[in-house]
């Protein structure tokens, strides 16, 4: 079994894999100040409640773009799991080329989910992805990374809202019945819904505009399906796209060390 691992600004995915076959998933609060025992004990939790056993998993790969993390959870791999573990980053074989000014600036994150999104449908590409910031990545139909934009996450500006103005409440986001809200509570979650909308499906008009190309649209991250629900310019919606990436990573990887 390979076990996989993305750790988030906000949040920790990770997943097990038997072959190409995603067979548990899961995701939780991300907390660098956790020891590597305390992330021991909690994965080791996890597991059991699955019928897993550490001596089960074979290989292990991290994506992170908390730099704290990676130390800690690579003693977890060894001391829990008796694996050396692999980490995206600089010298890693991904498969695909990467056009950016300085190609270590760019979120492990980011390549994971294009090399996931290009495998999959052999295209150009445009990989929205609804995070702890809203990252738009565009891959050319040769498979290469060419850049992207990014933009607050619809949690942080929702909290900055609560935050910086003291007669606005802390709200849900949902999509609200109507665009003109009739409450404080409906008009900001009218203006951030229908402002990440309308964010989404302009980023992606000016990116085919630019490139002069008509990439699919694929949308991931936790936000994903809420603003896929009005947006005319997301196509698809993968909700485990980075754990896929992590696994055909971790393979072209093992490919090239036999």
């Amino acid at each position: 079994m390979l076990f996989v691992i993305d750790v988030g600004n906000t949040h920790t995915v990770c997943g097990v894999f038997g072959g190409d076959n995603l067979l548990h998933h899961w995701r939780v609060v991300t907390e660098p100040e956790r020891t590597v025992d305390e992330f021991g004990l909690l994965l080791g939790n996890l597991f059991t409640f699955h019928g897993i056993k550490p001596n089960d998993i074979r290989g292990l790969i991290i994506s992170s773009v908390v730099p704290p993390m990676v130390p800690i959870l690579e003693e977890v791999a060894e001391k829990y799991f008796h694996t050396k573990s692999l980490v995206v980053g600089p010298g890693i074989k991904t498969g695909m080329p990467i056009f950016y000014d300085n190609p270590t600036e760019v979120g492990a994150d980011r390549i994971v989910n294009a090399v996931a999104a290009y495998e999959q449908y052999r295209q150009a590409l445009i990989v929205v992805d609804f995070g702890t910031a809203t990252t738009f990545d565009y891959i050319s139909a040769k498979g290469e990374y060419m850049g992207g934009a990014i933009a607050p996450g619809i949690g942080i500006s929702m909290e900055a809202l609560f935050q910086r103005a003291s007669k606005l409440p802390r709200v849900e986001v949902l999509k609200p019945k109507g665009v003109i809200g009739k409450s404080t509570v409906h008009s900001m979650q009218s203006g951030i819904f229908y402002g990440y909308v309308g964010l989404v499906d302009e980023m992606v008009r000016r990116m085919r505009e630019e490139t002069r190309s008509d990439p699919k649209v694929v949308a991931t991250g936790g936000w994903a399906r809420l603003i896929t629900s009005e947006s005319q310019a997301i196509q698809e919606v993968d909700d485990l796209l980075t754990l896929k990436g992590l696994r055909i990573i971790y393979q072209r990887n093992l490919l090239r060390k036999k």
